[in-house]
């Protein structure tokens, strides 16, 4: 855990106030290499020259919005982000996480809140759990390497998010069976994943862009209307 707590958080928010009040409660949570922009330029020099570990985002930004951020930022890092906005419509939420966000809280919020997510995307982002090493299988003409958290062909590859790679593999585990939506949430967000089936779907969307010829057709990755989902891969 101490590991953890020594990972570098950039906190990016125009308000220095709010900026301040999150970096003083993630001290006295025992971080220490806190660091703080204001704008996008600003974060992504300070990304290229400290290279954090993981960027708490505010949406609404002086010189542009944390959802054009974000995509720049994952030009040059695939560290976790977490967004911090006071736009709480579903809308953008869907938006922040189908970009490839791991959360999003809405403002205001409690200390306590921001401080056990940004622990939760820690812990899963850097403090995978042990297991035997992970499967390796083909779909089509992909292969579907989740020991390396990557899907490739003869032409392109693609990493796979923390949170693609804990269904993926939940899916594989039950391959050619259906996984119920309650049981894929629970795998990605824990036990307090109320809430989270349209985020979900979003992820669901996003892997499928990845494993599939045609995303809109899948062939693999089938919805079970009102039930769930379930991967079809060809044993032998």
């Amino acid at each position: 855990m101490d590991d953890l707590k020594n990972k570098k958080i950039l906190i990016v928010d125009d308000e220095r106030e709010i900026r301040n009040m999150i970096d003083g409660f993630l001290r006295k949570e025992g971080f220490t290499r806190i660091h703080q922009a204001s704008n996008c330029a600003e974060t992504l020099d300070v990304c290229m020259s400290t290279k954090p570990d993981i960027a708490i985002l505010d949406v609404m930004l002086p010189d542009g919005d944390g959802f054009a951020l974000l995509s720049s930022l994952r030009q040059i890092s695939d560290m976790p982000v977490l967004f911090l906005s006071a736009r709480g419509e579903d809308e953008d939420r869907l938006l922040g996480l189908g970009l490839g966000a791991d959360d999003y809280i809405v403002k205001p919020f409690l200390p306590r809140e921001l401080t056990l997510r940004l622990m939760a995307i820690l812990r899963r982002v850097y403090l995978p759990p042990k297991q035997e090493k992970r499967p390796v299988f083909q779909l089509g003409g992909r292969i579907i390497d989740l020991e390396g958290g990557i899907v490739r062909d003869d032409s392109m590859e693609y990493s796979l998010t923390a949170k693609e790679h804990a269904l993926l593999f939940k899916l594989y585990e039950n391959r050619n069976r259906i996984v119920t939506s309650d049981a894929l949430c629970q795998t990605a967000w824990g036990d307090d994943y109320y809430g989270y089936e349209n985020t979900l779907m979003v992820h669901i969307r996003r892997i499928r862009e990845k494993i599939e010829d045609n995303p809109s057709i899948p062939e693999y990755l089938l919805t079970v209307r009102g039930l769930g989902y379930k991967l079809m891969v060809k044993e032998g």
